[in-house]
């Protein structure tokens, strides 16, 4: 891990992502050893990945955020609410515009500006967008480390990019197997699939340039980053893996990635 830590803190975040989006591409892989996957089993996971982002928002970005801004000087809720509330916003006007499909929905009930493209297309697009913040997440918790301020760590910053890489393989998956449900190929479905986490290097070399360039930016980005990651949680997650009437098991599932990722950043960060 030397060459790893000898890295700029940019770089740093795109290798880091390179692993959340080899994980996304893992899960997509599922597609050559099933051409269908249980919806319980499904939920589950998509409450697991739930839980692990409600978790992350908190323990890796909103804690620093605040921790940060005690240490400037400044109101220490103030950039953790601001970042916090902005997140959310920029998530939901890419929601109104980005076109995209959630898994087990009619393509008549695709979100956001109307386009004529397939299927396929629309059921990544709608991946790509839980990805992007994702990515953000990452790139801010690496780009953190040039400030040199103690509550941003590396094993911290690599725990998140665990916890992200490991909610990423259910979110593969829910894109490749209801593809190859459809007629596609086993490696259509495969690349449509893991196509889904490239956007995640991109966020996190944007997120990780930008805190390491403007650092009195660093607390509010940390905090638009976990707002954008609950948006996605409130707005998509929990609804999809809700679906069903047994909702139990996607329930437990958040429970469990919760305490995930709060064992993964207490224990490394």
């Amino acid at each position: 891990m030397s060459w790893f830590a000898s890295l700029h803190p940019v770089w740093q975040a795109v290798v880091a992502t390179i692993f959340t989006w080899a994980m996304t591409a893992l899960g997509a892989a599922v597609v050559f050893i099933f051409t269908s996957f249980n919806r319980r089993l499904l939920d589950g996971m998509l409450g697991f990945a739930a839980g692990v982002m409600i978790a992350a928002s908190f323990w890796s970005l909103l804690a620093p955020a605040i921790q940060m801004a005690e240490t400037s000087g400044i109101s220490p809720w103030m950039p953790a609410a601001v970042g916090f509330l902005t997140g959310g916003i920029f998530l939901s006007i890419v929601d109104k515009i980005l076109p995209h499909l959630h898994p087990g929905f009619p393509i008549e009930e695709a979100e956001g500006i109307r386009t004529g493209w397939q299927r396929s297309i629309l059921l990544v697009l709608a991946i790509t967008l839980h990805n992007i913040p994702e990515g953000l997440a990452v790139g801010v918790a690496f780009g953190a480390l040039s400030a040199g301020i103690p509550s941003a760590t590396l094993p911290g910053a690599i725990a998140l990019a665990i916890g992200i890489g490991i909610q990423n393989f259910p979110e593969g998956t829910a894109v490749s197997v209801p593809l190859r449900r459809e007629g596609l190929s086993r490696m259509k479905s495969f690349w449509y699939g893991q196509l889904s986490g490239i956007v995640e290097p991109v966020a996190a070399f944007i997120g990780a340039y930008a805190v390491v360039g403007f650092r009195p930016l660093l607390p509010y980005a940390l905090a638009f980053a976990a707002g954008a990651m609950i948006f996605v949680v409130v707005e998509e997650l929990i609804p999809e893996s809700q679906k069903e009437q047994d909702s139990d098991i996607a329930t437990y599932g958040a429970l469990l990635g919760f305490a995930v990722m709060m064992i993964l950043d207490v224990a490394l960060g």
